[in-house]
């Protein structure tokens, strides 16, 4: 491709509407374009990447047996409703109604859609296992996009569907997947690792997510490297401390008064105690009524574990006003003592004593608490968010390292969570009915290409791995008004196409600082350089971008040397 008849309008500066490093970069290159809050244009540049990211998918797919199919993006409102999920999606469901007043939305995601197809064309036990996926554009109307293509509203995503006769044959398909999405991701050259994962709104019984390694991403994640165990923070677990306490509690919790003192950090200053000798006591609303949940002050909750110990639907953080009713003090003061409501707790304040405590009256808190005796505990949970240096749940020698990531992919077992309330059946060998057992997965393709961009750059630009770069060789001629130049230009342009190299041919008339410059911010894994000097040797200047090594290539040999490298490094990244 001519870069002269090509469309890429690139960037000097960095965007001040930009936050993160891939959303600053792909503005500078050209590669996105904002239209709306959370909703982008993609160029020619940064359709090509998200292509070969869909064309790895594809390929990887199809080695599993998935089929692909393309769904409607909008859906009408009946499925949701089938499924219960129109009222539990909450605002992030765009719904509008048609000029017949009839409800819709735009999906989201379409476990909805594709249970539909398929329970009206699946039969018998004969027509399983099945595995169907797209990849097509979402619409999740986000209360703060941000981020460019990492937290956009409009997005293009790869999902898959898995349907099987029973939980072993599910579980044969979320393996195929799993190793499929495995094989993906190593593939586009990316650092990764997979963690365990709440099912949140998709729902199921497990889950994973493929989380690539960046300092800048959004999530954090624990991992052990004596045994490879590996969670998302919200979900990871910690083995069960071995709780004592030497310091003895007074005979009975004493008043004292902190004025304006609401948070950890004042009141730990206020009194002259560690945090860690604080108890948080948190406030929630539940489907069986209001609960408080506490955990040491140098800690933080994690809500998603908290759900899963209780075997909870539901549960929000309870309003100021739910805890006055609640506790008689107003929020920053709550505390266990005399709460009439089910009181749980986290494994590290097993055996506490001589805690502080909020005291259910403004202005005020308890010291010389003593868990267990001033008050009663309904049980005892790992329901905090661990931290780095906590033992690890799965091994006896290993530590939990906390590190960040950003999450590509997302694979559920979802069992028959769709399949029963809608009626996915088929009938088994012996006449039965049964429902499904299902399986989804996904793979976010824009937020790929941006955290691979987050992974992969520097102080100049992009630095793409060669299986999702754009165009794999960058040919940059220094003067193109130098006739010698030209024609070696034009010669080794052709030459290389010929060869099935893809190739960026900076044929503007521009200053070289220019086309150098463009060169290291589209991150282009390979730049032949031609100019005078050079071609007076008969050679022809290689540039590695990624590792930024420079060497002469005979000019006659350069094609096919180019050609070479492009291939051996497609195979070390596929290896």
């Amino acid at each position: 491709m001519r870069y002269s008849r090509y469309f890429l309008p690139t960037l000097k500066e960095d965007p001040a509407e930009a936050e993160v490093i891939s959303h600053k970069l792909m503005l500078r290159a050209g590669m996105i374009r904002k239209v709306a809050s959370g909703i982008y244009d993609l160029l020619p540049l940064g359709l090509r990447a998200m292509r070969k990211v869909e064309n790895v998918i594809r390929e990887e797919m199809d080695r599993i047996g998935a089929l692909e199919v393309l769904l409607p993006v909008v859906l009408p409102a009946e499925l949701w409703k089938e499924s219960g999920r129109w009222d539990q999606y909450g605002k992030e469901l765009l719904r509008f109604k048609d000029r017949g007043g009839r409800d819709y939305c735009l999906g989201p995601t379409h476990e909805e859609a594709i249970t539909d197809l398929v329970r009206r064309e699946i039969r018998s036990y004969r027509d399983l296992p099945l595995c169907l996926y797209q990849i097509q554009v979402k619409f999740r109307d986000e209360i703060r996009p941000r981020f460019g293509l990492m937290r956009a509203r409009e997005f293009i995503m790869k999902d898959a569907y898995s349907f099987d006769q029973d939980d072993e044959g599910a579980d044969k398909s979320y393996r195929n997947m799993y190793e499929a999405y495995e094989r993906i991701f190593q593939r586009l050259g990316l650092r990764f690792k997979v963690v365990e994962a709440d099912t949140g709104l998709i729902g199921g019984t497990s889950s994973h997510e493929f989380m690539v390694l960046a300092q800048t991403g959004e999530d954090v994640l624990a991992s052990c490297e004596a045994c490879g165990y590996a969670a998302n923070l919200e979900l990871a677990e910690r083995r069960r401390p071995h709780v004592f306490s030497e310091r003895p509690s007074p005979k009975s919790p004493e008043l004292v008064l902190t004025p304006g003192m609401r948070t950890v950090e004042e009141v730990s200053a206020f009194l002259g105690v560690e945090p860690s000798r604080i108890i948080k006591t948190l406030i929630f609303e539940t489907e069986r009524g209001p609960i408080a949940a506490l955990i040491r002050g140098d800690h933080e909750l994690s809500e998603v574990k908290l759900k899963k110990a209780l075997g909870l639907k539901y549960l929000q953080m309870a309003d100021e006003k739910t805890i006055l009713e609640v506790t008689g003090g107003p929020l920053g003061f709550s505390g266990p003592i005399g709460l009439r409501i089910p009181v749980v707790a986290d494994w590290d304040l097993i055996g506490t004593t001589d805690m502080v405590v909020g005291a259910n009256r403004e202005d005020a808190h308890l010291v010389g608490v003593q868990v267990g005796r001033d008050f009663e505990v309904l049980g005892f949970f790992d329901i905090r968010k661990v931290s780095s240096g906590d033992p690890c749940p799965r091994c006896e020698e290993g530590v939990l390292v906390l590190s960040r990531g950003i999450e590509v992919g997302h694979i559920f077992k979802l069992g028959t969570k769709y399949s029963e309330p809608m009626g996915a059946v088929f009938l088994d060998k012996d006449g039965k009915e049964k429902p499904v057992v299902m399986g989804c997965y996904g793979i976010g393709v824009g937020r790929t290409v941006a955290a691979a961009i987050e992974q992969g750059h520097d102080q100049d630009g992009i630095v793409f791995p060669i299986a999702m770069a754009p165009f794999e060789v960058y040919l940059l001629p220094v003067n193109l008004s130098h006739p010698e130049t030209y024609k070696a230009s034009e010669r080794l342009y052709e030459e290389l196409r010929s060869l099935g190299v893809e190739v960026l041919y900076d044929d503007r008339d521009e200053r070289p600082g220019v086309k150098f410059k463009d060169a290291d911010l589209l991150g282009i894994p390979l730049r032949i350089t031609l100019s005078e000097r050079t071609l007076k040797e008969g050679r022809a200047e290689f540039r590695i971008r990624k590792t930024r090594e420079t060497f002469l290539v005979e000019l006659e040999e350069a094609a096919l040397r180019a050609k070479e490298w492009v291939e051996r490094e497609k195979g070390l990244v596929g290896a």
